[in-house]
């Protein structure tokens, strides 16, 4: 089982780079699925990124047929949508011989409207009082939804308590 956050034409390269740094810290597969607004050199992705950068696995589709037909078939999509008819908590992402993708719109737009309407079933949302804003931010999206996954996977791979040199606690 490996969870992958997929980012569909991102706009903004500090929410990748912030992104980026969620799968460095957790393991998780980046895919993203140009065309990027930005240059993968641009120096506000490396800082948000920091030094974090030779930790990600990242993947680049030309476009999101392509990152469809390269999904492996234990793949799980899950769309990731504030138009969603239930809660990304209500799902199940413990599956062992499922590869957990999650699929994240362009900040602006969101993803194809035709597309959403072929996999409804797929589409998940992070409960948030529409009346007061239009969405969450991209990374922190991208943070809840990974976390949760993780947790019902018992954080498998990571560390739930560690050891520092310098520890504040001890």
């Amino acid at each position: 089982m490996a969870n992958h956050i997929v980012l569909f034409e991102p706009l903004m390269p500090a929410n990748t780079g912030n992104i980026a740094r969620t799968c460095a810290g957790t393991n998780t597969h980046l895919h993203l699925i140009e065309p990027l607004g930005f240059s993968t050199d641009d120096k506000y992705l490396k800082r948000a990124g920091l030094d974090y950068w030779d930790k990600v696995d990242i993947t680049y589709h030309p476009n999101l047929p392509a990152f469809l037909e390269s999904m492996p078939e234990n793949g799980r999509l899950h769309i990731v949508s504030k138009f969603a008819n239930h809660a990304y908590s209500q799902e199940d992402y413990t599956q062992v011989d499922e590869d957990h993708f999650f699929l994240f719109g362009k900040e602006t737009t969101g993803l194809p409207e035709r597309f959403m309407r072929q996999h409804e079933d797929e589409c998940i949302r992070i409960p948030q009082n529409d009346e007061h804003v239009r969405s969450l931010n991209l990374s922190n999206t991208a943070a809840i939804v990974i976390y949760e996954a993780l947790r019902q996977q018992n954080f498998q791979g990571l560390e739930t308590v560690h050891a520092y040199e310098q520890d504040k606690l001890k």
